[in-house]
Parts: C-alpha cells; sequence; structure tokens
C-alpha cells in the first residue's frame, strides 16, 4: 500500500485529522449560534457511520494521518459515536484519539468511549459558575459537565483538558477563578482567543479578549514561567503555574498565529476537506465515495485539496473574510 504524505506548497505535512460527525449541537453558546439554532445539514447530507470510518482508513493507510479527534457541533450527540471510536481504533492500535466536547452526556458515555479505544477528552467549558454558564449556553447545565468531566477522569480518558474562551463583559473576570478551579481537579485549561467563526459575524478583532489581556488576568493570581517542554505544532502556548506542576496553554490563533507549524487537516461531517479551519474553499470527498471512486484515488484528491493550503490564514489582514461556515459546520 503507498503512502504519501498530506504536504502542502510550505512544506507543512498534515498528520492530525479532525473529524466532524454532527454541525448539530444542544447548547446554544452565544459567540457560536444564534438562540433558536441553525439549518442543520440535511440527514442525507451527511456522512454514514461506513463512511466516516472509511475516509479516515484513507487518511491512516494511505496518507500518513498519526492522529484523529472527532469533534461538532457536539459529537456526543452522534448515536454511532462509539461505533465510530472503535472501528477507527482498529485502523492502527498506535493512533491517537481523542474529542472534543462539551461533556453534556458524557457521565454515560465515558466508560463506553474508554473501551472503544477512544485516548483523551476536551471540554469545552467557559466559565464554573451556574448563572454566567447559563447566560453563555442559554442552559442551566454546569452541573452535567461537571460531571462529565469527573467521569472522563474516572475512565481514564487523560489528560482531561478544559477549552475556555473569555468573553468582554461575560466572563473576562473569572480567568484565575476558573484556572484555580482545573488546578485543584487536575484538568488542564487552555484558554482560547475568540475567533471568527460565529453563525451572526458579528466577531470583531477589537472586541475580543486577547491573549496578552489573558496573560494580566493570570498574572493577578499566578505566576507563570513558561514551560520547558516543547511546543512543537501543538496550538497552545504552555506555561508553569507557580512553579508547576500545574500548566495553563493560550491559544493565540488571532494575535499570534501558529500558521508555520500547523499539521491539522479537516473533515466535515458532510465529506468536505477543509486544510484550514478558516478557509473559504472545500472540497468534495463525499461524491467520490458514493460514486465508487477507488480508496488510491480518493487520496490523490485529498492530496491535491491540501496543495491549496494558504501560508496562514490572515485573520489580520484587512482583506480577511470569515468563512461562510460557523464552526459549528465546520468542526473544531
Amino acid at each position: 500500500m503507498t503512502t504519501r504524505p498530506l504536504e502542502d506548497r510550505y512544506g507543512r505535512v498534515a498528520t492530525d485529522l479532525r473529524v466532524s460527525l454532527t454541525d448539530r449541537c444542544n447548547l446554544r453558546c452565544n459567540y457560536c449560534m444564534p438562540a433558536e439554532g441553525l439549518d442543520w445539514l440535511p440527514d442525507d447530507s451527511v456522512l454514514s457511520d461506513d463512511e466516516v470510518v472509511r475516509l479516515i482508513g484513507i487518511g491512516v493507510h494511505h496518507l500518513g494521518i498519526r492522529e484523529v479527534r472527532f469533534t461538532g457541533g457536539e459529537p456526543l450527540v452522534r448515536r454511532g459515536l462509539v461505533g465510530i471510536v472503535e472501528r477507527t481504533r482498529a485502523l492502527g492500535p498506535d493512533l491517537e484519539l481523542s474529542i472534543t466536547t462539551n461533556a453534556l452526556g458524557l457521565a454515560r458515555t465515558a466508560d463506553k468511549l474508554a473501551a472503544a479505544g477512544l485516548d483523551r477528552v476536551n471540554v469545552s467549558l467557559d466559565t464554573v459558575r451556574a448563572e454566567t454558564f447559563h447566560t453563555i449556553t442559554r442552559r442551566d447545565r454546569l452541573h452535567d459537565v461537571v460531571a462529565g468531566l469527573e467521569a472522563a477522569q474516572a475512565a481514564g480518558l487523560g489528560p482531561v483538558k478544559v477549552n475556555a474562551v473569555l468573553l468582554r463583559g461575560t466572563n473576562d473576570d473569572q480567568a484565575g477563578e476558573l484556572l484555580a478551579w482545573c488546578l485543584e481537579r487536575g484538568y488542564e485549561l487552555r484558554f482560547i482567543e475568540q475567533m471568527p467563526l460565529d453563525a451572526q459575524h458579528g466577531w470583531s478583532r477589537t472586541g475580543m479578549v486577547t491573549a496578552e489581556e489573558i496573560f494580566e488576568r493570570l498574572a493577578r493570581d499566578f505566576v507563570l514561567t513558561p514551560a520547558v517542554e516543547p511546543r512543537g505544532s501543538a496550538p497552545a502556548e504552555l506555561f508553569r503555574v507557580d512553579g508547576g506542576p500545574g500548566t495553563v496553554g493560550v491559544i493565540a490563533s488571532v494575535t499570534r498565529p501558529f500558521c508555520g507549524d500547523c499539521d491539522r487537516v479537516r473533515l466535515t461531517a458532510d465529506g468536505q476537506v477543509r486544510n484550514c479551519l478558516f478557509a473559504r474553499e472545500e472540497s468534495d470527498l463525499r461524491a467520490a465515495l458514493r460514486a465508487g471512486v477507488p480508496d488510491e484515488d480518493i487520496a490523490e484528491r485529498w492530496v491535491v485539496a491540501m496543495r491549496g493550503k494558504r501560508a496562514g490564514h490572515g485573520i489580520d489582514d484587512p482583506a480577511f473574510l470569515q468563512p461562510d461556515r460557523p464552526m459549528s459546520a465546520i468542526g473544531g
């Protein structure tokens, strides 16, 4: 079997595949989508379980994919999730398998996911205050997220990582509180700059909380020192908290882009390859799958799709245009 790297014109090789399993979500975070939700993808346009696993297999066996992360929307609402994880694990015992989730329902599924071969979880959680959680998500479900985190840790899905976005005037005064909460429980917290991926297209560069502001807020309660571990292609700048061993990361996608070290490629729930989170172009693999195109030819289409990857996302460029698809339809 021939293996070709997913290499772009700048020498970057994608080995980390983000697979969106659905565009649907059971929260309505106000920086992601409107209260009424969105027009979801038609069921017949979404890849079947078999199609998802086949495309992942092409990535693993033909294109050198070594990490697979399942995303959404909210991947836990995908009924076949456990089976997809189990079948993906069968593709390679050395694959690193993870999931990004809001953790609603994770208390019920953590053990099953661990048994299926999942390695770890990333949980989105922007606050540990119930009232602020309700303000952001429009749901009173903080207790379910906390239970999901505890279940993931108990199931061995670690290290458990928490992803948080600070929103000006909503939770930007809670950075230290959230970090202390995570450190106490052994969770690894990552703050993420808010990105222009909301369905409402209401994001503004001046309105977001920047990495520098995040550092300023954390410095009020903690002493941060750069971690000794090499960053590599990881999106987060890692820091030891008060000398360690606890750490915190900051993902400054907007103000400190790390495009030059990117090793990621994305597959949407309807079978489109996106070579960048902020790409405005996609390459259709679903049509080829359903037309009976052989794996080798689909792999070649995927290689061609990666060649078009740009040097950077250009958010700070005045000519930047936000992608038409919101985050929930792209996959994180």
